[in-house]
């Protein structure tokens, strides 16, 4: 089967600093790269790397020709990438020793999709396929209702989180990611439990703390495996991509958690976005504790 995914293509500008800069503050940074990433993109090389049958759903400008070559390098499907006349998206990001970060984006690209770029992979599409989509693109919610209607099993990761873009797309998922700060703004927006959203799973990600899952069978948590952090970007991008790919070779709920738990493990020990994503062999190999 295929997974389509309407996502975002970044250029990523990470720099290491000493610690994240406060309002008003003013810092050299350590150093700077320069990497293949955006929620779209990372989900992507995630789900090739896990095996999975990836094609990609986006647009670049004229600047992002190497992106669109990188992730074909990394085995994903590129011919529903537009290039169109808008500069290709970016992100600034700062990482400190810890590992945490502090992300600024321009969009760019990402919300300059043409209509026709979004529709003509679904005339493609299988019944049984996979569609997912992120807050980071145009066109979203009309994509996801589309795929739905086709007989393909939806899913969405809700970041950047917005309530409201969540809840246009709530009556045709069958499968919600997002994290627990997204769930709870998410449970005040709507004034409803993430287990009464309608979604048949729901999985928060929870960091250290580990994935809580809402399904059928109620509710269950999985722990974190335990790692020295050392860039956390990317992480969430690498658990939905390895969770998806599971799925679509058959994996039941619980081991496509567990494998995904492992691959988003082993990408905050490493630094990058897109490029640091583990391959399958990685995460079958690894062994790491709770």
């Amino acid at each position: 089967m295929t997974l389509w995914n309407l996502g975002s293509i970044n250029a990523d500008f990470a720099y290491r600093v000493p610690r994240l800069p406060g309002p008003g503050e003013t810092l050299a940074a350590e150093s700077l790269t320069r990497g293949l990433g955006g929620k779209g993109a990372n989900l992507s090389v995630a789900a090739a790397r896990a095996a999975a049958r990836v094609a990609h759903v986006g647009a670049v400008g004229p600047d992002g020709r190497w992106a669109v070559e990188r992730l074909l390098e990394y085995g994903v499907d590129t011919r529903h990438i537009a290039e169109v006349g808008e500069v290709t998206g970016h992100a600034v990001i700062a990482v400190d020793p810890a590992g945490e970060n502090s992300i600024l984006i321009w969009p760019g690209a990402n919300v300059a999709i043409p209509d026709e770029t979004r529709d003509a992979p679904l005339a493609e599409a299988r019944v049984g396929d996979r569609a997912v989509a992120q807050n980071e693109t145009n066109g979203q919610g009309a994509w996801l209702a589309t795929a739905k209607r086709l007989g393909l099993h939806t899913a969405y990761v809700a970041a950047p989180f917005d309530a409201q873009a969540v809840g246009a797309v709530l009556d045709v998922l069958d499968l919600l990611i997002l994290n627990r700060v997204e769930a709870e703004q998410l449970e005040a927006a709507l004034g409803r439990r993430v287990a009464d959203l309608g979604v048949p799973d729901v999985l928060v990600t929870r960091g250290a703390d580990g994935v809580r899952w809402h399904g059928a069978e109620g509710v269950q948590d999985f722990a974190a495996p335990r790692v020295e952090a050392v860039d956390a970007t990317g992480a969430g991008d690498t658990f939905a991509g390895y969770l998806l790919a599971g799925l679509d070779r058959g994996l039941p709920m619980a081991q496509a958690i567990g494998q995904a738990q492992v691959a988003a493990a082993l990408m905050v020990t490493r630094p990058g976005t897109a490029d640091a994503i583990p391959d399958l062999k990685d995460v079958q190999d690894a062994r790491l504790g709770p």
